[in-house]
């Protein structure tokens, strides 16, 4: 079995890749795998059922976000144009 204690997530990898790339990977996927705040309800309950798709538990919204975390530094740019 791989080695997981540096690296948690990413230990699938083994060897390959290198551990700068693999802590990447791993903090990228913990910040994924968090519960954060749906835009609809304001709780803190929203998780990623695909690339790019959240879903609230709690109030059952469906939106689009980013890859690897619902709201996307363009995205929010983006809104702050579109709010005007």
């Amino acid at each position: 079995m791989a080695r997981t204690k540096k690296v948690g997530s990413a230990g699938r990898f083994g060897p390959r890749y290198g551990l700068k790339i693999r802590r990447r990977v791993a903090a990228v996927e913990e910040k994924m795998r968090q519960k954060h705040t749906c835009p609809v309800c304001g709780r803190n309950a929203v998780k990623r059922i695909s690339t790019g798709i959240w879903q609230c538990q709690k109030c059952g919204a469906t939106f689009a976000g980013g890859a690897y975390l619902p709201a996307t530094p363009a995205g929010r740019v983006a809104k702050r144009g579109v709010a005007k």
